[in-house]
């Protein structure tokens, strides 16, 4: 089977078969699943898991304003806080936050390491006080949704 016409190649006229066609859809695909954040052997997560990245700088500075602090994993460049999924509802985190639902990595060469880990067997750290603080060092107005549908 052969494409060919004004619509292959964007109207050059020359053909592509099939073989090529799976080649280039293959080329599109990223290889292997995402890199996903989860909770420690022993802890469990009956809310599912999302992170709140923040950049590296920020990561010490939201420590101690934390009434309790989850598991957090850091790379070079940021700080990973697990949150129950759907963190995000009904709010914006504020920049330079960033919000991975599913706790979904960007593609990177190297994984981020558990900085800490709480007692217990909870990984969470608390969405709302985490965005408070994040506010607070961003000197962000906390922007609190006032429409929600049922």
């Amino acid at each position: 089977m052969a494409v060919t016409g004004a619509g292959a190649l964007g109207g050059s006229g020359q053909s592509l078969n099939l073989d090529t066609l799976v080649r280039l859809g293959r080329g599109l695909r990223t290889h292997g699943a995402p890199r996903r954040l989860s909770a420690p052997e022993g802890m469990t997560a009956p809310l599912g898991c999302d992170a709140v990245a923040v950049p590296a700088h920020l990561g010490p500075q939201l420590m101690p304003r934390l009434p309790r602090v989850g598991c957090v994993y850091a790379d070079r460049a940021h700080w990973w806080w697990i949150v129950p999924a759907d963190s995000d509802y009904a709010l914006r985190w504020p920049a330079p936050a960033h919000y991975s639902p599913g706790a979904t990595l960007p593609a990177s060469p190297t994984a981020p390491t558990l900085i800490h880990r709480p007692a217990g067997t909870i990984p969470y750290t608390p969405p709302i006080p985490l965005y408070l603080a994040m506010c607070r060092i961003t000197g962000t107005t906390p922007a609190w949704s006032s429409t929600v549908s049922a």
